[in-house]
């Protein structure tokens, strides 16, 4: 079993929050992590993956609620959206902190009728697949370092090739266990099957889900590409108010995640256009039909997989964070750019830059500058991802740190 990064903020949100939602895609290992704080907690353990439990629920929520005595955990829950009331108005009787633990496979956040019903009551988590730090057995920290003073590192040099395995292998658990190229694409095909299939058509009854694994082949070629709902429209014929609700549904579902633009001007943050990343490389692999030596052909592609990659590490570590800082793209109309921009509760920034490449240059620097320029005293460090094996500065607060960092401590 692997230790997951938010293990530390699940058991404090237990403590103090009456309920609280570990929210994910399907697979990614939310039922074993709830599992063994159940066993810890002694507590009653529900899935509506279970015919008999979801018949009960549907029928007669308030009652299904009622019946339940001591802790609890629901698995799945987003199967029963009528038990959300019911757990709102049983707790508005007992704020007992800890007293539902619930899993989800459908973001609750994006489905307002679910949110709403337990606003200021519930605490969300969200679980992603596997950080590489996490399948290396380390626990978070990548986040707080790049916050802290102490850059000092000690990395042990990465081959590409087995950078590319890690990049191609992604993180869901169950894949990641399997021998071959060929079977850790018939699980993540049956994977996406599943969750249209099921996830999908529960969230919305909408017609045309065979276009869906279209759309999610095409934006993983886009990934980590500014988002254009018309260029995608066009290229895989689907007109733009249908593929509003489909980019929704991608998101509701974790499969698709969006990165807003930062702006000084917190208004604008909404306003600019997106970046959009698929939640795992290995699916990205599978969706493309990539493997090690085609990797190597697709040429700039492989610079968009490897940003996917860093972003989505990132967004995990941030999960098991002290610091929980947001996170951002930044894009000057002059074309300077930072993949991926941090800020944290206080204001302060830190900028990472991404490069496929074994050695930088002090043009690669050229957005993490507009950025510290555009953030001033804000600005606490830019680093340039790369896959050399020095960490090597380039100025007051900016450095090229090896790409490894990701899973070394």
């Amino acid at each position: 079993m692997y230790q997951r990064f938010i293990t530390n903020h699940l058991l404090s949100a237990l403590g103090d929050s009456p309920v609280v939602l570990v929210n994910g895609a399907r697979q990614t290992g939310k039922t074993t992590l709830v599992r063994a704080v159940r066993d810890d907690r002694s507590a009653q353990f529900i899935s509506f993956d279970d015919g008999g439990y979801l018949a009960a629920a549907k029928s007669d929520p308030a009652g299904f609620v009622a019946g339940l005595s001591g802790p609890v955990v629901i698995d799945e829950v987003q199967h029963v959206p009528e038990l959300f009331p019911a757990i709102k108005a049983s707790v508005d009787r007992n704020r007992a902190p800890g007293r539902f633990l619930l899993t989800g496979s459908a973001n609750v956040l994006l489905l307002p009728r679910l949110s709403e019903s337990l606003a200021g009551r519930m605490e969300i988590l969200t679980l992603w697949p596997l950080a590489q730090a996490e399948v290396e057995g380390l626990g978070p920290g990548l986040v707080d370092m790049l916050f802290g003073d102490d850059l000092s590192l000690d990395l042990a040099r990465i081959e590409r090739v087995d950078l590319m395995g890690r990049v191609l292998g992604g993180g869901y658990p169950e894949p990641l266990a399997r021998r071959s190229d060929g079977r850790r694409r018939a699980w993540f095909s049956s994977y996406v099957t599943t969750i249209l299939q099921r996830d999908v058509r529960e969230l919305s009854n909408i017609d045309g889900l065979t276009e869906m694994p279209r759309l999610l082949a095409l934006l993983a070629t886009r990934s980590a590409s500014l988002l254009n709902l018309s260029e995608v429209s066009r290229g895989t014929g689907i007109p733009n108010t249908t593929l509003s609700r489909y980019m929704s549904l991608l998101q509701a579902t974790y499969l698709v995640r969006l990165l807003p633009a930062w702006s000084a001007n917190l208004g604008k943050r909404l306003v600019r256009s997106p970046k959009v990343f698929v939640n795992d490389t290995g699916l990205i692999a599978s969706l493309l039909g990539l493997n090690t030596e085609r990797l190597e052909q697709v040429g700039p592609l492989f610079g968009q997989i490897l940003e996917n990659f860093v972003v989505m590490e990132v967004l995990k570590d941030v999960g098991g964070s002290e610091t929980l800082p947001e996170l951002f793209h930044f894009r000057t109309q002059g074309g300077a750019e930072v993949d991926l921009l941090l800020e944290d509760p206080a204001g302060r920034i830190v900028g990472i830059e991404v490069k496929s490449s074994s050695s930088v240059s002090y043009s690669d620097f050229r957005g993490l500058r507009e950025l510290a320029e555009a953030t001033g005293e804000r600005f606490h460090r830019g680093i340039v991802l790369y896959t050399g094996e020095s960490v090597v500065p380039f100025g007051e607060h900016l450095h090229a740190v090896p790409i490894q960092v990701l899973w070394t401590r």
